[in-house]
């Protein structure tokens, strides 16, 4: 997952929300992790549960 911090953000925001579009991207503020940035399609994913990279308990898995 690619970081950028928030000065970043403000001064590349065509970048960064182009990353974003990618995959979900990690915004730092004074080099602490702080925000997740990703596109609404990967947010409805995730929140949905429907996103094959989401992670299962061992009780969920097929036999």
């Amino acid at each position: 997952m690619r970081q950028f911090t928030t000065a970043d953000l403000n001064k590349q925001v065509g970048d960064v929300t182009d990353a974003a579009s990618r995959e979900p991207v990690v915004l730092t503020r004074h080099s602490k992790p702080r925000f997740v940035l990703m596109s609404y399609e990967h947010y409805e994913r995730m929140r949905s549960g429907t996103d094959p990279r989401r992670a299962h308990a061992i009780s969920e898995m097929p036999d």
